[in-house]
């Protein structure tokens, strides 16, 4: 899955774009809207904490770095105890450093915003409407004409990088 934007000027056209979007089957789940704070939707599907914010990848640097942070604790450990500790204790060690490092890195993540997304603050600020829409590669190019060519006031703003296979 790709996630592809689009700039929308107003909640009229982005009504239209979301049921072009949903009658070429493209589930609510896989379109997302942003938009100025207090802005009504009025239905639309509203994107999620997991898009705002820089969450999934601060638990992933988090996981990462919490479970180097675990081997090498564990090593210095297993150093001073001797090697008859060795698996057991050392994966412990490291599946907690990882654990810890994950929650402490979501929570971090949760109060920033998506870096991806920054370029589109001064637009959102100024009433325009942020569509994101994951869809599988080989229907980017289809649903990217779909919306152009209907809503030429909509402007595509480019695809974002493969997205986690769990979304």
């Amino acid at each position: 899955m790709r996630r592809i934007y689009f700039l929308v000027p107003n909640i009229q056209i982005t009504h239209k774009i979301v049921k072009e979007l949903q009658t070429a089957g493209i589930e609510d789940r896989h379109i997302h809207i942003l938009a100025k704070r207090d802005t009504p939707l009025e239905g639309l599907p509203e994107a999620g904490v997991s898009i705002k914010t820089d969450f999934l990848p601060a638990v992933e640097r988090g996981l990462a770095l919490g479970g180097s942070t675990g081997l090498l604790a564990g090593l210095i450990g297993l150093r001073f105890a001797g090697f008859a500790i060795a698996g057991g204790p050392l994966l412990g060690i490291i599946i907690a450093g990882a654990t810890i490092g994950s929650l402490m890195g979501g929570l971090a993540g949760m109060n920033s915003g998506n870096s991806r997304l920054k370029k589109f603050e001064e637009a959102i600020e100024q009433g325009e409407l942020l569509v994101l829409v994951d869809v599988p590669r080989e229907r980017i190019e289809a649903i990217r004409k779909l919306v152009v060519r209907h809503h030429p006031e909509a402007e595509f703003e480019g695809i974002e990088p493969i997205l986690p296979p769990s979304y």
